[in-house]
C-alpha cells in the first residue's frame, strides 16, 4: 500500500508561495554610492635635481629627491609623511605647492591638473592649499603687526574689506586659542609656540581645504607640541580640513595621522593605516625608524 506523503503547502495558495513579497521603496537595498573622488592625487611624481659637471656644466646625472611617488588623499584626511632628513618629504611638499618644478609625473587637486594651472585657477589652488612651515620666526615678517599678517592675503584676494579686518583677525586668533588684542603686537613679542599658532591662524584665513604641515611642531618643546597637535585636530574637525603632515617624529603621526606613508631615499617604502604601520611595520627601514625614534608617551 503506497504511503501518501503530506504536503505542507497543501492548504495554501501555490501562487502566494511562489511569489516574493513586494519590496517597499524604504526597504529596498540602497545602491552603492559612487566612491568619493580624492582631494589630492599624486601619480608617478619625480622631482630630480641635475648634477652639473665640467666647464660646460653639462648634466652628468640627477639627485632623485622624489622618485616615482604616488598616493591620494580624501577630504578631511590626515596623511602623515614620515622619514629621516634627506628622504625627500619636504621636496615632495614643495613640489605639491609648486615651489619646485617636477621632472615628470602628475599632481591633481579636486581633479584639476595642478601643474598646468594658470591665472584664476592657480590663484584658487593657492587659496585652497595652505602651508605651515617649521620655523615660525622665519615665516612671519617682523615689520608687520599680527593684524596685517593675518588679513593681508584676504585683502589681496578681495575676500574682506579693510573695515572688516579687525573683526576677522579677532576671530582667527580665538580659533587658535589666543586673545584678540594680540593683533596689535608684533611677532617678536610672542613665544615660539604662540608664533606657530599665529602661522596656523594665517593658514586658516583663506579657509583652505587642505594644509601642509611641514615639520610644523618639530621646533617646539614637548608640552607645547602636544598643545599645538591638539589644536590642529580641533581645527580639522571644525573646518573639515585635510592635513599632509610631514615629520620625522613617529610619536607625532601616531597621535594625529589617519594614514601614513614612509619615505626613504625619495621613494615610498611603506604605506597604510596609521595603526597598522606603527604596530606591524613590514619594511625593515620602517622597523628601524620606529625603534630609533622616541615615541610620545613611551
Amino acid at each position: 500500500m503506497a504511503v501518501q506523503q503530506s504536503n505542507p503547502f497543501a492548504d495554501k495558495d501555490p501562487r502566494v508561495i511562489a511569489l516574493k513579497p513586494p519590496v517597499s521603496p524604504a526597504a529596498a537595498p540602497a545602491k552603492p554610492s559612487a566612491p568619493t573622488p580624492p582631494l589630492l592625487e599624486v601619480e608617478g611624481l619625480n622631482t630630480w635635481f641635475p648634477i652639473k659637471k665640467g666647464i660646460f656644466a653639462r648634466t652628468a646625472g640627477y639627485v632623485k629627491a622624489v622618485n616615482g611617488v604616488s598616493f591620494s588623499m580624501q577630504a578631511g584626511e590626515t596623511l602623515g609623511v614620515v622619514g629621516e632628513s634627506g628622504c625627500g618629504k619636504s621636496t615632495l611638499s614643495r613640489t605639491i605647492l609648486r615651489l619646485e618644478k617636477p621632472h615628470s609625473g602628475a599632481i591633481r587637486f579636486l581633479g584639476q591638473d595642478v601643474l598646468t594651472l594658470r591665472g584664476a585657477a592657480l590663484q584658487q589652488y593657492r587659496r585652497d592649499l595652505q602651508v605651515v612651515f617649521q620655523d615660525p620666526h622665519a615665516t612671519l615678517n617682523p615689520r608687520h603687526s599680527i593684524l596685517d599678517i593675518l588679513t593681508e592675503a584676504m585683502l589681496v584676494h578681495g575676500l574682506i574689506k579693510p573695515k572688516q579686518a579687525q573683526d576677522v583677525a579677532a576671530e582667527l586668533l580665538r580659533d587658535v586659542g589666543m586673545q584678540p588684542d594680540a593683533m596689535h603686537r608684533y611677532p617678536h613679542a610672542f613665544s615660539g609656540g604662540q608664533r606657530q599658532r599665529i602661522c596656523i591662524a594665517r593658514a586658516l584665513a583663506l579657509r583652505p581645504k587642505m594644509i601642509i604641515c611641514d615639520e610644523a611642531v618639530s621646533a617646539l618643546d614637548l608640552s607645547i607640541r602636544a598643545q599645538v597637535l591638539n589644536l590642529l585636530m580641533e581645527l580639522k574637525d571644525k573646518y573639515h580640513l585635510a592635513y599632509l603632515f610631514i615629520t620625522h617624529d613617529i610619536g607625532v603621526v601616531e597621535h594625529i595621522a589617519d594614514n601614513i606613508i614612509v619615505m626613504f631615499k625619495g621613494q615610498i617604502v611603506e604605506r597604510g593605516p596609521a595603526e597598522k604601520v606603527l604596530l606591524h611595520p613590514e619594511d625593515p627601514y620602517t622597523q628601524r625608524l620606529i625603534a630609533a625614534v622616541p615615541r610620545v608617551g613611551a
